[in-house]
């Protein structure tokens, strides 16, 4: 497990920060982010601890996919008003984070991506002890399934790391919020 430029993560005096959640299911970023809620303190938003509630499930990526752009709404909402908060819900691509980074930036934050990266057996033993733990609370995945969100995500660079990647958005996009509208649709104010 890593994160960002020290493992000892704390808001600057006057200055949030948005830390963000990056790995695959069932590799502790959730605990990781509880403790950091805890430490900081931040306001912690957890994709899955709002799709039960809201939905019933875990699985639909449509229905995902709107959550997320309303957790990255709230958490630049809350950055603004001077509040730290940790982003727990994987965020598998550098686009993502590069666009992330931009956006909490603009909210007046630090950016930290917290990496929480196990190996494959303790990615299973992790997977069975959830569903075994708290059934309700966890998609079902099989080996198949995990390594193909393996062979999917892209493990963030140094540069992303230590905060020094400053990456232009993607072809088509002028802006990274233009991309963000477009990619969560829900993360952005209509007003």
């Amino acid at each position: 497990m890593s994160g960002g430029q020290s493992d000892t993560l704390r808001t600057e005096a006057g200055v949030p920060t948005l830390y963000v959640m990056v790995g695959l299911p069932a590799v502790g970023k959730t605990h990781r982010a509880m403790q950091l809620e805890e430490s900081v303190p931040a306001l912690r938003l957890t994709k899955d601890e709002w799709m039960l509630p809201l939905f019933g499930n875990l699985e639909d990526e449509n229905q995902r996919d709107v959550v997320e752009g309303r957790l990255v709404w709230l958490a630049l909402r809350a950055l603004r008003l001077g509040i730290s908060v940790v982003l727990d819900f994987g965020v598998w691509s550098r686009v993502e984070r590069s666009a992330l980074r931009r956006l909490g930036r603009e909210a007046g934050a630090k950016v930290e991506l917290v990496y929480v990266n196990v190996d494959q057996e303790a990615q299973r033993r992790q997977r069975d002890h959830r569903e075994v733990k708290s059934p309700h609370l966890t998609i079902p995945m099989s080996d198949e399934l995990l390594a193909t969100y393996r062979s999917k995500f892209e493990a963030p660079t140094e540069d992303e790391l230590c905060g020094t990647a400053d990456d232009p958005p993607p072809p088509g996009f002028a802006t990274w919020r233009a991309w963000a509208a477009d990619r969560w649709p829900s993360s952005m104010d209509r007003r």
